[in-house]
């Protein structure tokens, strides 16, 4: 068993990966009744689901209790590559928007979600999830109280004897060993994931909402290659390419089929890991990124609320598109703490131009029809992003002290 094993981790986990989605597209096309196929996919998600949560809780614990140098540098950098990203992604969705103008067919209203009613509802949602009880927001997935708990009792246990910090590195390097168990076996849930996609909605479903998806994701894809490598450079002085189709492999493939940003945290840490950064730091970085680091939300947001506004004929001028990015900026940056994510904050960015809820929640009935591809590049977007700033914020550390970069 263990020599299957072995033979198994030896191949290109992008290779594994391949094979699996090219079965899964074939099965889902061929015999699309045989749903047990798709429970593959479930468990796969479901347990990278389970574990990140403790997995991040007691990295950040552990990694805060045991740091003997101050990483408050390279952490600030990260924080404020993420913010400047985000708002730089609604620029880019505004000027998309501007030159490519899209018209939507509106389809029937969504029910029975409810949206936040203004930024106030959005930002206090997020102060609360800070506060949120610790057990309930490990068992709830809130990163936002998993990471805010975390770090106070990490700089609690600064204090503790040796002996409780070497337990408590001992648990979360046990907890990092389950995840790459469970990732190592990721081509099994993402042929399911495939699978499900296929079968149940074809090749061709989003045929009459082409160009709007080529605006969604002409604009991700713009970040990613474009404005990304702009900071990348700044960074670390050197050709960023590389570092970012690294960073595609690692990251980017796993995010788009299992389309949450909480379910890739464990495949970041492990690639952070596996690029040599400091755990201190990306212990801290990548679940921040997971709740502020949100270029795909802000570009939906933004170019979902923009092509409302282009269907009813509303004008929207400059000033009026600055505040919308402002507004997208904030708001997407509470998405992981709203049911629903960015498309659910597309009424909230329509209020701005006056346009009324039994519209707005038409676009984001078209956000649900769509929400197979544009989510899933836009989770590609975010959680390949967390590790690409992550990683060339401290390598532009390294570089400042002298050290060579390696990726």
């Amino acid at each position: 068993m263990k020599k299957i094993w072995n033979v198994w981790t030896d191949i290109s986990l992008v290779i594994r990966i391949l094979i699996g989605l090219i079965i899964g597209a074939i099965l889902g096309l061929v015999v699309p009744q045989a749903t047990a196929v798709a429970i593959l996919g479930d468990i796969f998600v479901g347990a990278l689901k389970a574990i990140a949560p403790l997995l991040v809780f007691f990295l950040i614990i552990s990694s805060l209790s045991n740091a003997k140098n101050s990483h408050g540098g390279v952490i600030r950098t990260v924080i404020v590559m993420y913010m400047f990203s985000t708002f730089l992604a609604a620029i880019v969705a505004v000027i998309a928007s501007t030159i490519f103008p899209v018209e939507m067919v509106l389809v029937d209203a969504v029910t029975d979600t409810a949206a936040p009613q203004g930024v106030v509802e959005v930002l206090k949602n997020l102060v609360m999830n800070v506060v949120s009880n610790p057990v309930a927001s490990i068992m709830n997935a809130n990163y936002i109280g998993i990471l805010a708990w975390a770090v106070l009792i990490g700089m609690a246990f600064k204090a503790a004897n040796e002996t409780t910090k070497s337990v408590l590195n001992d648990v979360s390097n046990g907890l990092s060993t389950v995840v790459s168990w469970i990732i190592n076996l990721a081509p099994f849930g993402i042929l399911g994931l495939v699978f499900s996609t296929v079968s149940q909605n074809g090749l061709d479903i989003f045929a009459s909402y082409g160009k709007l998806l080529a605006v969604l994701v002409g604009s991700m894809l713009f970040i990613f290659f474009v404005t990304n490598p702009i900071l990348v450079y700044w960074c670390i002085r050197k050709n960023p390419y590389p570092l970012i189709f690294k960073c595609l492999k690692k990251s980017a493939l796993t995010a788009f089929f299992t389309r949450s940003s909480a379910a890739n945290i464990p495949v970041n840490m492990k690639a952070c890991e596996e690029f040599g950064l400091d755990k201190d730091t990306y212990s801290v970085t990548i679940p921040l990124g997971a709740t502020i680091n949100m270029d795909g939300a802000a570009i939906t947001i933004t170019v979902m609320t923009l092509a409302t506004a282009a269907t009813l004929g509303i004008s929207v001028d400059i000033p009026s598109a600055i505040i919308l990015s402002i507004l997208a900026t904030l708001s997407a940056c509470g998405a992981s703490g709203v049911a629903g994510g960015s498309l659910l904050l597309i009424p909230l960015a329509c209020s701005l131009f006056g346009i009324p809820d039994t519209v707005s929640y038409q676009v984001v009935a078209v956000g649900f029809i769509i929400g197979v591809v544009q989510d899933s590049v836009e989770t590609a977007l975010n959680s390949s992003s967390d590790l690409l700033l992550s990683a060339s914020a401290e390598m532009r550390q390294w570089r400042l002290n002298g050290k060579e970069i390696k990726f």
